[in-house]
């Protein structure tokens, strides 16, 4: 008999699906736990983490580079200002290519290959967030152009940044010197948090010198942005601190006037106050448009710059070198006092020529047939160069290198300016250490009277009248007179000791009763004046060697073979108020050189308390100076190489460099030894 089964197993196939369903909602709990036990993680236990994560990609922190610091004259004369201009900017968080993004904007805002290679450089370095300047001063062609096209950029704004601007361009340059754009080097070495949002640095004279001081500290802000870097509001602030204002002893009246005396000649004048360091004017002529370099020079300027014959970016006060001639004589008849060498006794019979034992060479006196009897006060006056010869063989190298380094000669000043100048005191030691060879007796006698190895500064020269006028008193030269604000500063005006001098006291008073008679009645005899009583002495220093036996001819020479003139000197000669050092290159004598340096005694000694020499009022709007041209406004190919200008234009000339460039030979007016000295008169 056949079985029958059912077709189904009802209960079967439902327990089956019953542990199926259970099967299937345990994995989706299990999941759903899992879940939700993440969600709690991320939620709960790390919520400040990705909070913070969050708000990096909508809340920035933005630099807020500070406002950098004024520069003023010691009277309150605005010398270097800050002005608005327009920058096109970007960052690396806002850009995806910013390779591309910066070729597209190349032909839109006139980018130069500079602008590409200093902005690459920069945004490597800088924070993901941070708007790195791609070009300043955007001119309103350029911002109009890019305005039309600034939906094909996202991420890249025009920014308003404060910049540098020198309203008395040329006046100042090489003193107050300019910043310019952070170069490769520079990022190295800077604090990137200090100078985050800053496009400009310090390059030379004081902007470079006192960086620190001028920078002020970077302030900061919160803002809430797109997507594409545009900010949708602003959450919080710190406010940057402002840079120290810096008043410096410089005079403008003064600057004006000596800047007058250079017009159109190359040189150097140095006046400063010997009673305490302080610098009252420093011109080196010609002088250039520091405006230039603040935004970025243009290659046709700087190679007008650069390659210019009479060098404008050189700062001839105080990196050039020249032999001074017997501007050092006073300083070196001391020397023979402070040896017991001389007293103002001891006479020489000069018949124009001084000649070493055993030795037919003539070193020549200035004046062929010399000077008959001479004692020290006259070798002063008449400035006889036999005199110093036999001073000099007497004394030899080694001691005279001891005694003239005390008046600064062969060292720096210590002055507050940078790349300055040693200039050369030889000794015997120097020339085996540089030259491999011994020093020769002839080479002492040549020193003697400021010629051979010997070269100095205007800044030294200026220093050590200012030492003779304070009888030894020794002061550091400086530009800096008072600090103003957050960063605390101070000047040291006190004088730092005194030269030892084994003479007796009253040499200094009777070494500068000869000076003055250098001016009553020797070599510079044309500048007296019956006002006050000026302490001077003039100088001549040969750029063309004489033959043996031959006399120097003016006529058979070029304009850049002539002599050099020199002056030194100090006013009133009883209480000396102002000591000035002048060079004028190729100036043939010293007298002439001597005649430069009056207008600036009468102006300071006679004029500045009651008749000071100011910018106009037309050169002054509010709290911005805007004498002169804007750097916007400069026209295409203006020529950057100026003379230093007259009083009323000297607001509104022309600007400088700290590039490489302008170190080419720092020697540059260290003239060749000549054999013979050269005419000392006027």
């Amino acid at each position: 008999m056949k079985q029958h089964f059912p077709l189904k197993n009802v209960q079967q196939e439902k327990r089956i699906f019953r542990n199926r369903i259970y099967f299937s909602l345990g994995i989706v709990i299990f999941f759903l736990l899992l879940l939700v036990s993440r969600y709690s993680y991320l939620q709960i236990f790390n919520y400040d983490k990705f909070a913070t994560d969050s708000d990096k990609n909508r809340v920035r922190l933005q630099p807020l580079p500070p406002a950098r610091g004024y520069i003023y004259d010691r009277n309150g004369v605005l010398l270097a200002d800050n002005y608005p201009v327009f920058s096109a900017t970007m960052s690396r968080a806002d850009v995806e290519d910013i390779d591309d993004t910066v070729q597209r904007l190349t032909p839109i805002i006139n980018l130069t290959q500079e602008d590409i290679d200093r902005f690459k450089s920069r945004i490597q370095t800088s924070k993901k967030t941070e708007r790195v300047a791609l070009k300043l001063n955007l001119n309103e062609t350029e911002i109009a152009r890019f305005s039309e096209v600034k939906f094909q950029f996202p991420g890249v704004n025009i920014e308003t940044q404060m910049t540098r601007y020198y309203p008395h361009g040329e006046l100042f340059a090489h003193v107050i010197g300019y910043v310019g754009r952070i170069n490769d080097k520079e990022l190295k070495s800077i604090n990137k948090d200090l100078y985050a949002g800053t496009n400009l640095i310090g390059k030379i004279g004081v902007e470079k010198y006192y960086e620190d001081l001028l920078h002020g500290l970077p302030g900061n802000e919160s803002v809430e942005a797109d997507a594409h870097g545009n900010v949708l509001r602003h959450l919080g602030r710190k406010d940057p601190i402002r840079g120290n204002d810096l008043y410096l002893s410089l005079d403008y009246g003064l600057q004006v006037v000596a800047s007058e005396q250079l017009a159109d000649r190359r040189g150097a004048i140095v006046a400063m106050d010997p009673r305490t360091g302080e610098i009252l004017a420093l011109v080196s002529s010609p002088s250039f448009n520091p405006n230039l370099f603040v935004t970025g020079i243009s290659s046709k300027d700087y190679s007008a710059l650069r390659d210019n014959l009479d060098q404008p970016l050189y700062n001839r006060a105080v990196q050039g070198t020249y032999p001074p001639g017997s501007t050092i004589k006073p300083m070196f008849g001391l020397g023979g006092l402070h040896y017991n060498l001389v007293d103002w006794n001891t006479a020489i019979s000069d018949p124009g020529y001084f000649s070493l034992p055993g030795d037919s060479h003539r070193f020549r006196d200035w004046r062929k047939s010399g000077h008959g009897s001479v004692n020290l006060h006259k070798a002063q006056v008449v400035s006889c160069d036999t005199y110093y010869y036999i001073l000099a063989y007497r004394m030899g190298i080694d001691r005279m290198n001891t005694w003239m380094r005390q008046f600064g000669f062969g060292e720096k000043t210590g002055v507050d300016l940078p790349s300055e100048s040693t200039g050369l005191y030889p000794s015997q030691e120097w020339k085996l250490r540089t030259r491999k060879t011994k020093w020769l007796k002839g080479e002492t006698i040549s020193v003697s009277i400021g010629q051979g190895a010997f070269t100095a500064t205007p800044l030294q020269l200026a220093m050590a009248t200012a030492i003779t006028s304070n009888e030894g008193q020794h002061v550091v030269p400086h530009v800096l007179r008072e600090s103003k604000g957050t960063k605390p500063y101070t000047v040291h005006n006190a004088p730092d000791g005194k030269i030892i001098f084994n003479g007796k006291p009253e040499d200094w008073v009777k070494m500068r009763d000869a000076m003055v008679d250098v001016i009553e009645t020797g070599t510079g005899r044309r500048i007296r004046t019956p006002m006050y009583k000026i302490a001077g002495k003039t100088g001549t220093a040969q750029v063309k060697s004489i033959a043996q036996g031959k006399r120097y001819n003016e006529a058979l020479l070029t304009e850049r073979q002539l002599d050099h003139g020199l002056f030194v000197g100090f006013a009133p000669a009883d209480k000396p108020e102002i000591a000035i050092a002048v060079i004028w290159e190729n100036g043939k004598h010293g007298g002439s050189a001597a005649q430069l340096a009056r207008p600036i005694f009468d102006y300071w000694l006679l004029k500045h308390n009651k008749s000071p020499i100011r910018p106009s009022a037309a050169q002054v709007s509010g709290g911005l100076m805007t004498a002169g041209i804007k750097p916007s406004e400069l026209p295409s190919g203006e020529n950057p190489i100026q003379s230093n200008a007259s009083g009323q234009n000297a607001a509104s000339s022309a600007a400088h460099s700290n590039t490489p460039a302008v170190a080419q030979n720092r020697n540059a007016h260290s003239v060749t030894p000549a054999s013979q000295p050269a005419d000392d008169d006027e």
